[in-house]
């Protein structure tokens, strides 16, 4: 991971901020979308996960720890170019 620039989750042992981005995520994805609903098949669950996911969370929920800017908006204005080895 380090060849291409990427930096790995977990810090040090003990370390309470390895996992808050995604806990963050998973707190407001059972807010904003399990909690509402009940699916009758796991197909139809995932369905719905995916499309929270590309649908609303990447490209229309503002997240404050991106500047209140949403996460597709983010990426587009901060993408760099790859470094080729």
């Amino acid at each position: 991971m380090r060849n291409y620039g990427l930096k790995l989750s977990l810090e040090t042992v003990g370390d309470c901020y390895d996992n808050a981005m995604i806990e963050s995520f998973w707190g407001r994805m059972q807010t904003e979308l399990l909690n509402r609903k009940t699916w009758t098949t796991v197909v139809e669950l995932s369905i719905e996960m995916a499309d929270y996911i590309e649908n609303f969370h990447n490209t229309r929920r503002r997240h404050s720890s991106l500047a209140k800017l949403t996460s597709t908006e983010y990426e587009t204005t901060n993408q760099s170019q790859p470094q080729l080895s």
